[in-house]
């Protein structure tokens, strides 16, 4: 921010654009002192025109010259800012010494071209400013909380755990609480990415910055205001923004180094071209202070950091938390990716895949006799079995007697008669049917859950059960093989269910009956065999392969807390599409990174050849050297809009 303008920019109604950049406004007042001061020198008055361009030296410059130098005494470190002066001011000294005005004006053209530079540069970093403090807008200023039946509209930041808030249709939800009564659909697009409404009813948590849709809420916060997901989102947006990945890291170091090779090699220019090739003195200093400009590493310095900060900004409107711009720019490294089994690839829960009946009982049957007793189970097969009724709508006869044996099954009565569905060891004195002992052994051989339905002493067949894939797994497998993405399942399960669930996805390396320590190893030994490689997985039994991967990967909805601390990367919704989304924006990332810095390295050495052979002026130097850093910083904020 242009220091000097601040306090007048205040008191003048500029265009928006303007007012939040005093930078461009500065450049454009040079640009305007510039044109009139070539003029009056065009015109023959010497002393207006100089004083003019004086004039345009302080206001254009007066920030980089105040940065330079307080870097240079702070640090005693040279930086461009400074550099960019220097060159300005000897080509004003040298005009002045040989009174050849147009060398001030070139000097003055340097420091309106390097401000307008810096200008444009503002605002273009402003849209990702805006992108990203645009998540500090989801959630409003203000809550109506219950109190003694009346209600009152107080501050977000008044509001405590165990208050009562009403939300109207419409309405954003203040913070994170869980609903009391009421039910209603809400737009959870500021948190997942995903614009399709959720159901929410009593019991469920609902997140701070969603919509509310058609019904009124009534909520209880359970977790201060501040510890709300949305606000750990926006501190950890904050935070990403500030860290410098390794890259950037190595070109900030590069830099202070460079900058002082620059003034060596600029002395040596200066000094050495009068003796070895006979130039004047004049075209040697000229072309020094040409060098200084076009040498200086600004472009190089401006292609990774706007890039990486565009890809946290995209990807958080995206509902893809990246923790800082070195997670991104590992995850556009990664080669290899292991995921976590259960919960991760499949849906965590148990599904009922098929009902094999005794000849002469429907499948139906079978089904509404074991749910008429497992309606009473808290266990997950029991649930599943209630669920797979329920979906079919089928009738459900009362149940009594009802006795769960941990391990082995659930009896009871059902319509008058003794019912069993279980593990059929549990029940020793069951004669299997022939017809039956095959298909369960081939279910179980696929690494399903086998059950049995008995009632009345007779089996009337067996329910076989196992956790199902999500939705979206087998196209993002085939996806990513195509990217070249090598592809690893590591899970705690059993070899036979873990076999089949590979199998179903078309991935060969399959590890299983793996410890949390375990997982550690095969990451390790994927990284020594592919380098960059990612682990998908929960967030919590997870932890330790996640903190070993190169970029640890977590779907937000199995845990947002745990999710929030163990991993790099966070996909706040439940769909793995998310992961593909992520990888393209870091793989994306990459490219616009290696193409910045190419350009930027590439056009540095065009500059330098075409100042030796003495085909470049110093505004075309400035226009080239400012230009390109403009170029590269527009290149990254693609990102926002890809």
């Amino acid at each position: 921010m242009n220091v000097a303008l601040r306090p007048w920019v205040d008191q003048i109604p500029f265009p928006a654009v303007l007012r939040d950049n005093p930078d461009l406004l500065a450049a454009i007042a040079c640009g305007l002192l510039v044109l009139c001061g070539g003029l009056m020198l065009h015109i023959g008055e010497p002393g207006l025109g100089i004083a003019l361009l004086c004039v345009a030296y302080v206001v254009g410059g007066y920030e980089s010259a105040r940065e330079g130098v307080t870097t240079l005494i702070a640090e005693r470190e040279l930086d461009v800012d400074l550099l960019m002066i220097v060159a300005a001011l000897g080509a004003a000294g040298l005009g002045l010494w040989r009174q050849e005005y147009h060398l001030i004006v070139d000097g003055a053209i340097l420091i309106l071209i390097f401000a307008l530079s810096g200008g444009l540069e503002s605002v273009a970093m402003q849209r990702t400013e805006r992108s990203i403090q645009s998540l500090m807008s989801l959630t409003p200023d203000t809550a109506q909380v219950i109190r003694r039946g009346q209600l009152e509209t107080i501050a977000i930041q008044e509001l405590q755990v165990g208050d009562e808030l009403l939300v109207k249709p419409g309405e954003l939800i203040p913070t994170d609480s869980l609903v009391v009564a009421g039910a209603s659909t809400l737009n959870e697009a500021s948190i997942t990415g995903e614009s399709l409404p959720v159901e929410k009813g009593p019991g469920q948590e609902v997140y701070g910055g969603t919509i509310n849709g058609s019904g009124a809420l009534t909520l209880r916060v359970h977790l201060p205001p501040h510890s709300s997901l949305i606000q750990r989102v926006i501190q950890l947006v904050q935070q990403a923004q500030t860290e410098a990945p390794p890259s950037q890291r190595f070109i900030e170091k590069f830099e202070h180094g460079y900058a002082r090779a620059i003034v060596v090699m600029g002395i040596v220019i200066a000094l050495l071209p009068p003796f070895l090739w006979q130039w004047s003195w004049e075209t040697t200093i000229y072309r020094a202070l040409i060098f200084l400009v076009v040498a200086s590493p600004c472009a190089v310095m401006a292609s990774i950091m706007p890039t990486l900060l565009s890809g946290i900004a995209r990807g958080a409107r995206c509902g893809i938390l990246f923790k800082s711009g070195a997670d991104l720019e590992n995850l556009g490294q990664v080669r290899a990716i292991a995921f976590d089994k259960t919960g991760t690839l499949t849906t965590g829960l148990l599904q009922v895949t098929r009902v094999v009946p005794q000849p002469g009982v429907a499948a139906q049957q079978v089904l509404a006799v074991a749910a008429a007793l497992e309606i009473y189970s808290e266990h997950p097969i029991g649930e599943a079995i209630a669920r797979a009724a329920q979906k079919q709508s089928l009738v459900l006869s009362p149940a009594a007697a009802i006795q769960a044996r941990p391990g082995q099954g659930i009896q009871g009565q059902v319509e008058g008669q003794f019912t069993w569905v279980g593990r059929v060891s549990a029940e020793p004195a069951t004669q299997l049917p022939a017809a039956l002992v095959q298909p369960s052994q081939d279910l179980e051989a696929e690494g399903h859950t086998v059950v049995w339905v008995r009632q009345a002493g007779q089996v009337l067949g067996l329910i076989a059960l196992a956790d199902t894939l999500r939705p979206q797994a087998k196209p993002l497998v085939q996806r990513l093989r195509q990217a070249g993405i090598a592809m690893a399942m590591l899970t705690g399960d059993n070899t036979r269910t873990a076999q089949r669930i590979a199998q179903e996805l078309d991935i060969d390396a399959v590890y299983a009956e793996l410890l949390p320590e375990d997982k550690i190893h095969i990451v390790r030994r994927l990284q020594q065999q592919y380098g960059a490689v990612a682990m998908v997985g929960d967030g919590v039994n997870d932890a330790p392969a996640l903190a070993q991967a190169t970029v640890g990967i977590v779907l937000g909805a199995t845990g947002v807390d745990a999710a929030l601390e163990t991993a790099d990367v966070v996909l706040m919704s439940d769909g793995l599409d998310k992961l593909e989304q992520a990888m393209r924006l870091g793989r994306r990332s990459q490219r616009i990174v290696k193409q910045n810095l190419t350009f930027a390295i590439g056009f540095i050495v065009l500059l330098l050849l075409a100042n030796f052979a003495g085909q470049i002026s110093l505004p075309a130097g400035v226009v080239g050297h400012e230009g390109s850093t403009l170029l590269v910083t527009l290149s990254g904020l693609r990102l926002l809009r890809d």
